[in-house]
């Protein structure tokens, strides 16, 4: 089953972002690898700055989508001001149906 996470930031915490988006990628790409990751990506503001994230996993429950959001250096770094989880369903232009 696929899950998004709609990821927040907190106002003022770019510099999080930056200082923590290389570890960050790193745990995106290690997602990818094993083909748990779907699509990642950041929200932009009106300047076209980095507000938040868009990240869409496959996991068999919606606790074991909690774990993989709770291990990512966002997360663990104190980025998010809020982090919801939804079931998804992607119907129009996935490459796997």
């Amino acid at each position: 089953m696929l899950f998004a996470f709609v990821c927040k930031d907190k106002p003022g915490h770019l510099n999080v972002r930056m200082e923590t988006r290389p570890a960050h990628v790193e745990h995106l790409n290690k997602l990818n690898a094993e083909g748990t990751l779907k699509i990642a990506g950041p929200f932009l503001d009106a300047d076209g700055k980095p507000n938040g994230s868009l990240v869409v996993v496959s996991a068999e429950t919606i606790e074991a989508a909690k774990a993989i959001a709770d291990a990512d250096p966002y997360t663990k770094a104190g980025l998010f001001e809020s982090v919801e989880i939804k079931p998804f369903n992607w119907v129009f232009n996935n490459p796997e149906a």
